[in-house]
């Protein structure tokens, strides 16, 4: 299976512009790091949250926002 994430907005919905997650990754380790690289760029794109995916199933969701 691929390894995708899901973007939504911090209330947990799909943003405006759709689903942007395209990428897939063969391990959740690639996924795991990419998003370590990019949740800034994200944030700042109006995604608010993630959702892991393994194909169809959902592994765990998680917030972008700052810890205040």
């Amino acid at each position: 299976m691929a390894w995708t994430w899901r973007y939504l907005t911090a209330d947990g919905g799909a943003p405006a512009q759709g689903e942007p997650s395209s990428e897939q990754f063969p391990s959740r380790g690639d996924a795991e790091s990419w998003l370590g690289e990019h949740w800034r760029t994200l944030s700042d794109g109006g995604v608010g949250r993630v959702a892991l995916l393994d194909g169809d199933r959902e592994v765990y969701e998680m917030s972008l926002e700052p810890v205040q």
